[in-house]
């Protein structure tokens, strides 16, 4: 016989064999090493706003209403006859007054806090999470992660610092887990026009310095 014919199917065989074994490397290689090695990625929640009315407010320079969401970072501003509430989800809410500037931010890992610039806002925390309010001048006030808590911070334009009142008005209306403005135009207005005056009595103080009523 020819030695190249015998030769041939030889050949033939080991190109045949060389071939399955490289399709099958490239197939191992394609292959997950362990499926339950695959790390989800977190879905972040996304807090909601309620406006009192259903007024439209000012988020971010564009106006929202009830409905709308709530990214972390977002400034929110409302006029004078406007309010707001954010519902936080599982961190809890935060009332915004008339006459508010704040930014709000908050994550998935318990923590929640509103910069307010002036104005009034009203933050529930729940427990586990980390609530703060503060201003450019720092921190007004923090909750306890192991109980929750409330805070009740003013900050109106012109006022030499932040005041903080947690009245019973403000706890009680928090207790039910409605929100301040669930209590009603009225009420709404008189806790938050009583945190006000409490805010501006040093200023008032700070013109008059006899201590006498202006």
């Amino acid at each position: 016989m020819n030695p190249k014919r015998r030769n041939g199917p030889r050949a033939i065989a080991a190109l045949l064999l060389f071939s399955i074994v490289q399709v099958s490397l490239q197939v191992g290689f394609a292959e997950p090493t362990n499926a339950t090695t695959t790390t989800p990625v977190p879905q972040q929640f996304v807090a909601r706003l309620t406006t009192r009315n259903n007024q439209p407010i000012t988020v971010n320079g564009l106006s929202a209403a009830t409905g709308a969401s709530i990214l972390t970072g977002a400034t929110i501003e409302t006029g004078a006859d406007q309010s707001a509430t954010v519902n936080l989800g599982p961190l809890g809410s935060l009332d915004i007054a008339p006459n508010t500037k704040l930014v709000l931010t908050y994550d998935d890992q318990g923590n929640v806090k509103a910069l307010l610039l002036y104005g009034c806002a009203i933050l529930t925390a729940k427990k586990k999470t980390k609530g703060e309010i503060a201003t450019e001048q720092g921190t007004a006030g923090k909750t306890d992660p192991a109980a929750g808590g409330v805070l009740n911070v003013c900050f109106p334009q012109g006022a030499a610092a932040p005041t903080v009142t947690n009245t019973p008005a403000v706890i009680a209306a928090h207790a039910g887990g409605g929100g301040l403005f669930g209590l009603g135009t009225a009420a709404t207005v008189a806790i938050f026009a009583g945190i006000g005056a409490a805010a501006l009595t040093p200023l008032a103080f700070q013109n008059n310095p006899s201590g006498a009523n202006p």
